[in-house]
């Protein structure tokens, strides 16, 4: 509680932040085309962009007549030319309207005031007025909306078309007026002062510091209140001046982000590995940078990495005095050499590739001496990201299943598997616990099975994986429904897939009312007939009530080696259960793990039995607490049959309790022995 009550300010100014430049970037990133039209033209029409240079290189030495004009350069310019009026009008009256139309919700009077707004703005100031627009645009569509709010209803028909033009042009031209008189000097003077503070940081050789709140932001987006409400107006007022401007790469440039995932790609483990390839190509070539912040968020301290990649960058482009001339957005490389001017060609290329090098240097060395290689809870990092960012990311579930994904599958649901890598312990576990629900809820002709992956075929409605598997199960059934989940007793979507059948199955009368039998039934198809006796089962000499383990890979060492010491199995069984610990976690939820042995190890189970180890501390697998640990060796089918009434007993707080303060091998074995038929 106390942690909550602490942070919870912290977090909300956080929120308040990003939405604050959720705000701002939705005025801009719809008119980025206007922004790439005008840093087109430029590019190629002033006195340095293509045309002349390529003209020079061809040995073009006379007039270029439209060219002079249209860049408005040379002694044939008049001053019409189109580069300077699309950054003094075009661009911020655009900004301006989408802000006033934003702010009255959708309503192009919004818009229009907004525009209005925003032209006076523009001619009471000699900068371009961005960030006037950014003001005016949204006060005049607000403002607009609480007028129209105050005679709604009380206009005589016939004359509200009347009433709606005067408002708008008379409210309109007092918006602009203010903007002339206030805004316009209002915002030069901030933009100045800005200038002077970032041509400082240029000078003392500061602004790689910059890197060091940048990076960090944009891990939790806060980097549109930044990139557009301070970057990218000062960076276009510094473009028109200088043909181009270093701090629309502050933010943009994809080398810090290539560089690290380039690190997972080598040094990384387990899914974050498999992953980062297929990531380095969205962020880099597609520009969308957020695909590797779940990366950082699962190591913290990568952060580190992202930074001195980010200062290197910066620090390259001061070195070569390179900028670009207009926002690359996506931060793609294409959009990067595309709004690169010639002159700074080979300098933005170098300082992304510096970046990259650093960045993969940094992560690398990171990744290496972290014992876990980067392996970690990537779809929970990837959660936390679309948290911050307060809606979920395309281009991140790509990294991680979570939720229902939609198919080509429609209608009723009547057949589900539960499918994981070998189709045994985890798979069986979960189908079990699922099927209790799914028949407690009263629908009994919804089968529920457990199948390993390599089996499946594309007869399914709807397929339940471990999240780290759910790609696998996709190209082997790609016309099911998907469901991935990471906590196999407990997982809430089992509700969510209860609720699912609810919604889909009941036009065709599948719904029934729950039978108070269902949870015998439920067990019985879980625990089914034949396991061998409770000796052979769990033997007293496979219960240690106090494990010495310290970590998930002795623990699975501890309770292989009670098979062992039983007589259940031979002792390859052991390297074969940490084998099938490398595929995906056997961490089930509720405190519990039950690693087991692959389907090659079968060969050495001499009978079915389970060993139990408890760690009244509690150890650390995979990033989840665990207390207890049964190992399993199911010979034939027996695996299923131990895995449903596993499951139950485990779901069960009294029998959790019970288990946890036993004190003699026999209190184990006599809770346990609810496992026989």
């Amino acid at each position: 509680m106390s942690t909550t009550t602490e942070t919870a300010p912290r977090a909300g100014a956080r929120v308040r932040v990003q939405k604050f430049g959720t705000f701002l970037s939705n005025m801009v990133l719809p008119n980025i085309g206007a922004f790439i039209a005008w840093g087109l033209i430029t590019a190629l029409f002033i006195e340095t962009g293509w045309v002349t240079l390529v003209g020079g290189w061809l040995g073009y030495d006379g007039g270029y007549g439209f060219v002079e004009k249209l860049g408005a350069w040379g002694s044939g310019a008049d001053g019409s030319g189109i580069v300077g009026p699309m950054i003094t009008y075009l661009l911020p009256l655009l900004i301006g309207y989408t802000g006033g139309r934003m702010t009255y919700d959708d309503n192009i009077r919004g818009g229009v005031v907004g525009a209005i707004a925003t032209m006076g703005a523009i001619t009471g100031a000699s900068v371009p007025m961005f960030l006037g627009a950014m003001v005016m645009g949204p006060l005049g569509g607000w403002s607009m909306k609480k007028l129209d709010a105050m005679w709604a209803h009380k206009i005589r028909p016939g004359f509200e078309m009347l009433i709606n033009n005067f408002s708008a042009g008379i409210w309109g031209g007092f918006l602009a007026i203010i903007g002339f008189v206030v805004a316009g000097p209002f915002v030069e003077a901030f933009s100045n002062l800005a200038s002077k503070l970032v041509d400082t940081l240029v000078a003392n050789n500061l602004l790689p510091l910059t890197s060091l709140f940048i990076e960090p932001a944009k891990i939790l987006f806060l980097n549109n209140a930044i990139n557009q409400g301070i970057l990218t107006p000062l960076g276009t007022a510094e473009a028109q001046e200088a043909g181009k401007s270093i701090l629309f790469l502050l933010e943009a440039n994809p080398g810090p982000g290539l560089g690290l995932l380039l690190a997972f790609s080598v040094f990384g483990g387990g899914i974050a590995k498999a992953s980062a390839p297929g990531a380095v190509v969205i962020q880099f070539v597609g520009g969308i940078h957020e695909i590797y912040f779940p990366y950082v968020l699962m190591k913290p301290v990568l952060v580190l990495a992202v930074i001195a990649g980010g200062m290197t960058g910066v620090a390259t482009n001061v070195a070569f005095d390179s900028g670009l001339r207009s926002p690359a957005s996506p931060g793609s490389i294409i959009a990067v050499w595309a709004s690169a001017p010639p002159s700074s060609l080979l300098g933005v290329t170098v300082s992304v590739l510096a970046a990259a090098a650093v960045s993969f240097a940094v992560a690398s060395f990171l990744l290496r001496i972290d014992p876990t290689r980067g392996e970690g809870d990537l779809a929970a990092a990837t959660a936390d990201m679309e948290a911050r960012k307060g809606k979920a990311s395309i281009a991140s579930s790509t990294l991680a299943g979570a939720g229902a994904r939609s198919s080509g599958h429609q209608g009723p649901i009547h057949s589900i598997v539960f499918a994981c890598d070998a189709g045994m312990g985890s798979s069986a576990m979960g189908a079990s616990v699922l099927r209790r629900k799914v028949q407690g809820a009263g629908f009994d002709d919804v089968t529920v099975v457990n199948k390993a992956i390599s089996s499946l075929s594309d007869e399914w409605d709807l397929v339940v994986t471990h999240r780290d598997l759910t790609t696998r199960a996709e190209q082997r059934t790609g016309s099911a429904l998907h469901v991935s989940v990471d906590n196999f007793m407990n997982s809430p979507r089992y509700d969510e897939i209860v609720e699912l059948l609810r919604s889909t199955n009941a036009e065709e009368g599948q719904h029934a009312a729950a039978s108070p039998a269902v949870p015998e039934r439920a067990a019985a198809a879980g625990a089914g007939s034949g396991v061998a006796t409770e000796q052979s089962v769990l033997a007293e000499s496979a219960i240690l009530l106090r494990g010495t383990a310290t970590n998930r890979d002795e623990a699975i060492t501890e309770a292989g080696e009670l098979l062992v010491r039983c007589g259940a199995v031979e002792a390859d069984y052991v390297p074969a259960m940490h084998e099938r610990e490398k595929s995906v976690s056997t961490y089930m939820g509720n405190l519990l793990a039950i690693p087991h042995g692959t389907n090659e190890a079968k060969s050495g189970i001499h009978h079915t039995a389970i060993s139990f180890v408890r760690y009244p501390d509690g150890l650390d697998w995979n990033g989840s607490q665990v207390e207890f640990v049964i190992g399993i060796a199911g010979a034939g089918d027996d695996h299923m049959k131990l895995l449903g009434p596993i499951a139950h007993t485990f779901l069960d707080e009294s029998q959790v309790a019970r288990l946890r303060e036993a004190g003699t091998t026999g209190d184990v074995q006599a809770i346990l022995g609810r496992l026989e038929p």
